[in-house]
């Protein structure tokens, strides 16, 4: 199999959605696919075995997580990620710049790259697009994401502008170390020194994908696709959005990149989104979404259903004896009551934040699952209308 390969198999006739197959040397991905967030290798509350019977296919885990703790040599001792989590399917790995960005107070930015304290425990770390790259090698990933630079919401175009440049230079620059890997590991090098900090060149690495960057400014965006294009990376991200804009604003944005994008490489929105807004993604041409929603909402008790949000909380479930979602087909569906999870939620018992976010997750996935099903059968955007309708509001 293909170290990666991406092929477009429908497309709906009346938006830009379309499904296609990702071909990792974990594994094949059916997109358009939603990926579980898996921080620190793990999906919080959920086991492997759980992920794979609720039908995730691929997980995202977080570099610079794992580079502070439990570190990326020890990983690669353990013989990389896959192995170190026990999961055998594609892993997708960003590059910890959205982290970073978040740490306002604890980092500073230059060309080089970004200077910044643990929040664990204070040391002072470097992170170049170098060692972003090389992390993820050491870690195994199927996809690797480049250090880029996200802006805060609002920013001047000025700002914008400036982060976009130093995004592509990083860009450029990881693509150089991406391609030195490569050639270590297809001329079958040497070992890499024992307490060398570069990961071992026998390892190919996975996938390096471009970010788009830009703001909220759409001549920006479409500057920073071409020109990422011009890079000829496997695939392509769109980054730096879901940071407080009005949600409008931010598929003006995926719009402005996708437009840019070319039609034989996946297109990847990072970091969204809401149950109702999978399918306008989609429809905009975006084949692979993450979001930390359905599991943190799931473990504070707020839960995505066919009719709307459910606050499990409330007092009107005290004696409900239905399902959260009678559509539903997940294991807290299958088999417990709406009273039940209430009670395990304000007993605080950990059995409800699992159950919870089981069924968060499900949703997500069989959302994605019948997204794919109706770019095939012809009937997207009908289904997609619908399924916005019906979730507008709250469970009655």
């Amino acid at each position: 199999m293909k170290a990666f390969e991406f092929t477009a198999t429908h497309r709906d006739p009346e938006t830009k959605a379309r499904t296609g197959v990702l071909r990792t040397a974990h594994g094949e991905v059916e997109t358009p696919v939603f990926m579980p967030v898996g921080t620190l290798g793990t999906v919080k509350g959920l086991t492997q075995e759980s992920l794979e019977t609720l039908g995730a296919q691929i997980l995202l885990a977080n570099t610079y997580h794992l580079y502070l703790r439990p570190g990326e040599q020890v990983i690669r001792e353990m013989g990389g990620l896959h192995r170190f989590m026990s999961w055998e399917r594609p892993i997708l790995t960003d590059s910890g710049g959205y982290q970073v960005f978040s740490l306002a107070a604890l980092r500073k930015i230059n060309d080089a790259g970004v200077e910044f304290r643990s929040h664990l425990d204070g040391s002072l770390h470097f992170l170049t697009p170098k060692r972003a790259v090389e992390i993820q090698a050491c870690l195994g990933s199927d996809i690797i994401m480049p250090l880029d630079e996200c802006t805060e919401f609002p920013t001047s175009a000025v700002t914008a502008e400036k982060a976009m440049n130093r995004t592509l230079a990083w860009a450029a620059e990881s693509q150089r170390t991406w391609n030195t890997l490569k050639t270590l590991a297809e001329s079958n090098g040497q070992p890499a020194p024992e307490n060398s900090e570069s990961p071992n060149p026998n390892s190919k690495p996975g996938a390096l994908f471009g970010i788009v960057q830009g703001g909220t400014q759409p001549d920006l965006r479409r500057e920073c696709a071409r020109r990422l294009v011009e890079m000829d990376f496997p695939g392509y991200a769109i980054g730096g959005l879901s940071v407080g804009e009005a949600r409008p604003l931010t598929f003006e944005m995926v719009e402005a990149a996708e437009g840019c994008l070319p039609e034989d490489k996946p297109r990847y929105v990072m970091g969204v989104g809401l149950p109702e807004e999978l399918p306008q993604y989609v429809a905009l041409g975006v084949d692979m979404m993450d979001c930390v929603l359905p599991t943190r909402n799931g473990r504070n008790g707020l839960l995505f259903t066919s009719q709307g949000r459910l606050h499990i909380r409330q007092a009107r479930y005290a004696r409900d004896p239905r399902p959260l979602d009678e559509s539903c087909g997940c294991p807290a569906c299958r088999r417990y009551s709406r009273a039940y999870l209430r009670h395990l939620f304000l007993a605080g018992e950990m059995l409800g934040k699992i159950l919870n976010t089981a069924h968060n997750l499900y949703f997500y996935l069989d959302t994605m699952r019948r997204i794919r099903q109706t770019i095939a059968a012809g009937g997207f955007s009908r289904f997609s209308y619908d399924f916005r309708s019906r979730l507008q509001g709250e469970v009655p």
